[in-house]
């Protein structure tokens, strides 16, 4: 089988994102490697080859937090590509973004990830988000309102 680069890949790879919440809280990890490296963000990663979407996001979580999920909806599906000083593409990604509600663990950092928080919206300002994490994040809160409307 031929690994992908992550780095300068010769096509995009496909990634999954969960935005978990537990109890008004979402849970953010500060990343333990790029890209990205040392930013707080959504637990996630690469779809393995022979996992599904739903396989690769319960992975990823459990392996970054401990935490165990229930997936009940896609929030978002978009393209995350980081370009070098020549605008070669240094990193792409193809995201498909999940919410989730978590069932099991508090949350520990393990692989690719640095730390680990539970997080209300009110303090999202302190972890610097991006402003693609915090519009999803957002979108997905919504989503969970939405969801929880209904009769």
């Amino acid at each position: 089988m031929v690994k992908v680069p992550r780095e300068y890949p010769d096509w995009p790879i496909v990634g999954v994102g969960a935005v978990v919440v537990r109890e008004g809280t979402v849970l953010l990890v500060k990343r333990a490697s790029e890209p990205l490296k040392g930013q707080w963000s959504l637990p996630g990663g690469a779809v393995e080859v022979g996992e599904t979407l739903r396989e690769a996001i319960k992975r990823e979580v459990r392996e970054e937090t401990g935490i165990e999920i229930n997936i009940l909806d896609v929030i978002e599906v978009f393209d995350r590509i980081n370009r070098d000083t020549q605008n070669r593409p240094r990193y792409h990604y193809v995201l498909i973004d999940f919410l989730c509600a978590a069932v099991a663990g508090s949350g520990q950092a393990g692989s690719d990830a640095e730390a680990v928080v539970w997080a209300r919206p009110e303090d999202f300002s302190r972890y610097q988000l991006s402003e693609k994490a915090s519009a999803i994040i957002e979108k997905g809160l919504a989503l969970l309102r939405a969801r929880q409307e209904q009769p």
